[in-house]
């Protein structure tokens, strides 16, 4: 049983197939699950599967090296990474947040030293924002950059870094001006191999993403080029955080929606073979209004994240708007999985079915990309 929604405008035969070819590959990745999960991690060759594959980069230019696509590209990416029940891999913030940042606001040079690298694979990226002390508060990080020569020397720590294990090119938040609060605020682009001054904490164990290398992240009088801060002008980190954070948080409601829809899938086919009392699951009249409630919550989700795909390709999702979105649909995906769990009983519960692992995956989307409250604060202060 496969649940259905209205068919977006934005998925057109193209995207379609895009989004079934990508789903093939995905699910082609469960034979590694178990041992992903054991270490904390994917094999970097998954990464070079999906460069080969032109799944990386999909909406870069090509003349960065990309499939010349649009965010329509990467969404259909992401429902099919989270269709496919892949949410440790770490592709959608690499092609969906990374790369955007070096596209919108770096040099010509850069795009051409970075961009070419991250659509193969050979460098795997993340965004370095968190730290120990200071989690969505971004005008308060501590790491902070000072020049010397023709370098910055970067000091200081982060934490819950996703792809940290893996990634070799990172942005770092940190401060180029300790006495500024958000005009202080920089981005560096750093490359870690061979890289004297940085080391990777371990894997961060979590209650879920738990193939999803997670890292605490240190630099200590690391050496990097000046020509590796972003874009041309100190003190622009700030703004080109609030300008891309918006895609980052649709990003996340859209991971939610497909998770939603495999575990809906997942429990109607469980409660119509599981038997209590005589009789399918299904049957119970309690069993079909709570799936009928959850798929409302999906289907509603994914209506709404529809129109957020338009506004942004039309340039016009607002930061309020983004953020009430992401809040929104992740609590609806945490309802829907704890419903779903609930019908399943007992093998709910069991790490071995799927429903258990899409249960503890989706209750950090109330919390990364800026916690739900923040969310809410955010919005209302253009209420």
């Amino acid at each position: 049983m496969t649940i259905e929604c209205f068919k977006p405008k934005w998925m057109d035969e193209e995207i379609e197939m895009l989004h079934e070819s990508a789903l093939k590959l995905f699910k082609s990745w469960e034979v590694h699950d178990e041992k992903w999960r054991e270490n904390g991690m994917l094999d970097r060759s998954a990464w070079e599967e999906a460069g080969a594959m032109g799944f990386l980069c999909a909406s870069m230019p090509e003349e960065y090296g990309g499939a010349g696509g649009d965010f329509r590209h990467e969404a259909a990416l992401i429902y099919a990474q989270s269709e496919a029940n892949q949410a440790g891999f770490g592709g959608f913030l690499h092609s969906g947040i990374v790369a955007p940042y070096i596209l919108h606001h770096g040099t010509e040079v850069q795009k051409q030293k970075w961009l070419t690298k991250m659509a193969t694979g050979e460098m795997i990226g993340a965004i370095a924002m968190t730290e120990p002390g200071t989690g969505s508060d971004l005008q308060n990080i501590k790491t902070y950059a000072t020049k010397d020569g023709d370098d910055y020397i970067i000091n200081g720590s982060k934490t819950f870094i996703t792809n940290g294990q893996l990634a070799n090119l990172i942005i770092v938040a940190c401060k180029t001006d300790r006495e500024k609060g958000a005009q202080g605020v920089s981005l560096i682009v750093v490359e870690t191999d061979n890289a004297p001054g940085f080391e990777r904490g371990k894997k961060l164990k979590k209650l879920g993403l738990t193939s999803q290398d997670t890292s605490e992240l240190f630099f200590s009088n690391m050496r990097v080029p000046q020509a590796n801060l972003l874009g041309t002008v100190e003190g622009s980190g700030f703004a080109q955080l609030m300008q891309e954070l918006p895609q980052e948080r649709l990003i996340i409601a859209l991971a939610a929606i497909g998770a939603m829809k495999l575990a809906l899938d997942l429990t109607i086919d469980y409660t119509k073979q599981r038997t209590a009392f005589g009789q399918p699951v299904w049957r119970f009249q309690n069993t079909r209004f709570k799936l009928a409630e959850c798929n409302t919550h999906y289907i509603a989700s994914s209506a709404l994240c529809d129109a957020a795909i338009d506004a942004l390709l039309e340039k016009k999702l607002t930061m309020q708007h983004a953020a009430l979105i992401k809040y929104w649909v992740s609590e609806k995906q945490c309802i829907v999985m704890d419903e779903c769990v609930q019908l399943f009983g007992g093998y709910g519960y069991m790490t071995e079915y799927p429903i258990a692992r899409l249960y503890a995956d989706a209750r950090v989307q109330k919390i990364y990309g800026g916690t739900n409250e923040i969310m809410k604060e955010l919005a209302s202060r253009f209420m």
